[in-house]
């Protein structure tokens, strides 16, 4: 499938998404529900904020770390947060709102151009025997 999201929406709709998820124990209504539903949301937050910024892309403030590397991540933190309400048994009393980040965190790593997962331009040029070497002139 063809990555659907542009690098410079995923931009933004990354610190949008990390404000939220720093926020959502006390938007959803998590806070009592399980220290892992407090601190899992908080704790992916600041990372993708602090990845944001790093960010090798148009909305990163230092352009340290690799749009690759990023959204592997991302994709990751998604799934961690994915499955976290039955890895950490509070899935009986909440478990919507991780469902949803960690489905829209893997959505954003996974579909974004330039992503590890759609895009091959980050392969190595392979010949078409093993072992051998060819020009690129």
């Amino acid at each position: 499938m063809k990555p659907f999201i542009s690098t410079a929406f995923f931009g933004v709709l990354t610190y949008i998404v990390a404000l939220t998820l720093i926020a959502s124990p006390w938007l959803f209504g998590l806070v009592n529900v399980s220290s892992a539903a407090l601190f899992l949301p908080i704790y992916f937050g600041w990372l993708q904020l602090i990845m944001a910024i790093f960010s090798n892309n148009s909305t990163g403030f230092l352009k340290q770390l690799p749009i690759y590397t990023h959204q592997l991540l991302l994709t990751v933190m998604g799934f961690v947060l994915l499955v976290s309400p039955w890895l950490y048994t509070f899935s009986d009393r909440a478990f919507w709102p991780e469902l949803v980040f960690g489905l829209l965190l893997m959505i954003m790593g996974i579909f974004t151009q330039k992503s590890p997962f759609t895009d091959a331009s980050h392969r190595a040029n392979r010949s078409t025997r093993e072992g051998q070497l060819t020009s690129a002139d």
